[in-house]
């Protein structure tokens, strides 16, 4: 008769876990945390995602807890740890909550350190640097070494990361995973509720109020911490009760359906179609909500902060009026039952006009192919591939990934997409993360992950490809091959796209040429390469018909397509 194995540490944050609906782990394994290891191969209801390198596993975590509200990855002590540190630290900025569990030198190692000097393989020295090092891209970091009090720290940094919408890291002495711990209630864990200081709340809305009824021409301006905290349908509305015109930063695109009169497109500095900014540029009152401001929006600041609405994570403001203590949700609801109490509201207006396809696409496309129309541009690539996407009513069952690149700056004039379904690094702005992020996105969300990449973002972390094919993912990621990081050269210098021999790329800014169609096969995934719009268009429809298998499409773009939205952005950039 065979004895019942132990309940233990580790099968306590795994029962934790899928009690919150994380049904999969991102995993790169290890000698240290092997006893976590080998409790989640033998878990039933969380299932082991093993990813080719540190990067991938936590890029795709990141993009799981966008869409399930929690994921978890499992590294190893150092060495993997380290490599993984710039895709928490992406997490930790763009509110994303991934469980960081690890271990390290136990109880017996130690006290051979201090007996010796000895230094263990994959350690600095200092047992504590990996702990160290994530608290400053964590919201909480423990490292457990006994399984006395286990349970109850778990629980902490679970509900931490639930709070915050942030990371949060997990390390045991190696022996600690495999040691006995209590069983976990029955009732999952939550977020704590953080109440808002009475006063200040109400003295930040009396003064909002006061200025919101004082606009001529209001705005919404949403940002990803509404969908982050569940509070998109709060949003809806207020949209809806106020009547106002409302935009979204590019993080925080599909915060909300892209549907009705009021919503006018997502605001990305110049990047945005013109009526956009127009609307921006109009406003005299800007209601901020759940928004990461970043230098990508450096003219708001410049010339709206006094007449701007802050409530997000990081502050409460009105004007320069700073309020602690007050909380984003509460305010929402407060300034809610303003809207619906007063008889001024719902306002009577209406967004500009749509762009009528193919705007707004043939407007920003390079105009030096406009002569030649059978070539892929930036801008043609996302013409035709929207209207395939709408047309075959593939939007409900899709999720859109992107690194930064042009393609996201680009994408970000898209309209009529569903809540949830674009994810970017439009804030960390972190290159490569579409392709890592793509098996996360699709196991998180259940639709198909379509990701649009630079090839030089593709290069950082093409292994990717690897992963979906080992979990029959038919994710989809088509490569912008240009040979060049565009992105880069527009910020550095963006007459280099000018026609004639002596406009040049820097040198740095040129990849080496790659056969994707050889790698797409090593790898395991369906190959496509096409060089014209009639090529695209014949592929997408093949494409929609592959069912287990990952799919990756070279798109031939010219070295020098300029697409004018990110034209726009680099001519900002230009020295005075």
């Amino acid at each position: 008769m065979m004895s019942r194995q132990p309940f233990t540490v580790a099968d306590y944050l795994l029962t934790r876990l899928l009690q919150l609906n994380v049904t999969d782990v991102f995993q790169i394994p290890g000698d240290y945390v092997k006893h976590f290891t080998q409790a989640l191969e033998d878990f039933d209801g969380v299932k082991t995602i093993g990813a080719v390198n540190e990067l991938d596993a936590t890029y795709a975590a990141d993009a799981y807890a966008r869409t399930r509200g929690l994921a978890a990855v499992s590294l190893q002590y150092g060495v993997s740890t380290f490599s993984a540190l710039n895709a928490v630290a992406g997490a930790y900025v763009e509110r994303s909550p991934i469980v960081v569990i690890s271990a390290c030198p136990g109880a017996d190692m130690r006290n051979q350190t201090n007996m010796y000097g000895m230094i263990f393989h994959h350690s600095t020295g200092n047992l504590d640097a990996d702990q160290n090092v994530y608290k400053n891209v964590t919201v909480a970091a423990e490292t457990l070494s006994t399984s006395v009090g286990a349970a109850e720290k778990i629980d902490a940094l679970l509900i931490a990361a639930l709070t915050h919408r942030r990371p949060v890291y997990i390390a045991c002495y190696k022996e600690v995973w495999g040691e006995p711990c209590p069983r976990p209630s029955a009732t999952p864990l939550k977020a704590a509720r953080l109440a808002s200081e009475k006063l200040a709340l109400e003295n930040a809305v009396e003064l909002a109020w006061s200025q919101i009824t004082a606009a001529k021409k209001p705005l919404i301006f949403a940002g990803v911490e509404v969908l982050r905290f569940g509070l998109s349908k709060l949003l809806q509305k207020i949209i809806d009760a106020s009547g106002m015109l409302y935009t979204t930063t590019t993080l925080g695109k599909t915060v909300v359906d892209e549907v009705g009169e009021q919503f006018i497109g997502t605001y990305a500095d110049q990047a945005s179609i013109a009526s956009v900014i127009t609307k921006v540029e109009e406003a005299d009152c800007i209601i901020s909500l759940g928004t990461i401001l970043t230098d990508d929006y450096l003219w708001l600041m410049e010339n709206k902060y006094p007449q701007m609405i802050q409530s997000s994570l990081g502050q409460m403001r009105v004007g320069y009026f700073q309020y602690e203590g007050v909380f984003m949700e509460d305010f929402m609801e407060a300034l809610l039952k303003r809207f619906q109490k007063s008889k001024s509201y719902p306002l009577k207006v209406q967004a500009p006009a749509k762009p009528v396809y193919p705007e707004p696409w043939i407007s920003n496309s390079d105009a030096r192919w406009n002569d030649k129309p059978e070539v892929i541009t930036y801008n043609r690539f996302f013409q035709h591939t929207m209207k395939f996407l709408l047309d075959q009513k593939m939007m409900d069952d899709i999720v859109m990934v992107y690194g930064v690149s042009s393609a996201m700056y680009v994408a970000s004039n898209a309209m009529g997409m569903k809540q949830g379904s674009y994810i970017s690094s439009a804030a960390w702005q972190c290159i490569g993360f579409e392709t890592g992020a793509a098996s996360g996105a699709q196991l998180g969300s259940g639709k198909r992950a379509l990701t649009i990449a630079g090839d030089g973002g593709f290069m950082m972390v093409c292994q990717s490809l690897s992963t979906l094919a080992r979990n029959n993912l038919n994710s989809v990621i088509f490569v912008m091959s240009n040979g060049v990081y565009a992105i880069e050269q527009v910020y550095v210098d963006v007459t280099a796209f000018e026609a004639g021999p002596q406009h040049k790329f820097d040198s740095f800014d040129i990849l080496p040429k790659w056969d994707y169609m050889a790698l797409a096969q090593a790898f395991g995934a369906k190959g496509f390469k096409v060089e014209t719009v009639e090529e695209l268009k014949r592929v997408l429809p093949l494409i929609k018909k592959i069912k287990s298998q990952p799919v990756l499409v070279e798109v031939c773009i010219p070295e020098k397509d300029l697409p004018q939205q990110m034209a726009r952005l680099g001519n900002e950039t230009l020295p005075v």
